[in-house]
């Protein structure tokens, strides 16, 4: 992966993370903590929307999947807690 690519991964995931932590409790989780949320929301909402057959393009599709992705992923840990 070229630098200029990681870079991207990155700042997707931070900006995709910190948008379902606004939508979720309000806020973020931090810079770390966005980033993780957002990569993990990245990996989730690439396999749903592979899985439905919606193909979504450019940085924007992305950046729409990984917070799909991260919102579910921050409901399930939500869920899990509870129990």
């Amino acid at each position: 992966m070229e630098p200029q690519s990681f870079i991207l991964f990155l700042l997707t995931g931070l900006i995709a993370g910190w948008l379902a932590g606004k939508i979720m409790k309000g806020r973020g989780f931090g810079l770390v903590g966005d980033i993780v949320i957002g990569i993990i929301g990245a990996f989730i909402g690439g396999w749903l929307f592979n899985f439905l057959g919606i193909a979504l393009g450019g940085l924007i599709g992305s950046l729409i999947m990984a917070v799909v992705g991260a919102i579910i992923f921050i409901w399930a840990v939500r869920i899990i807690k509870k129990v």
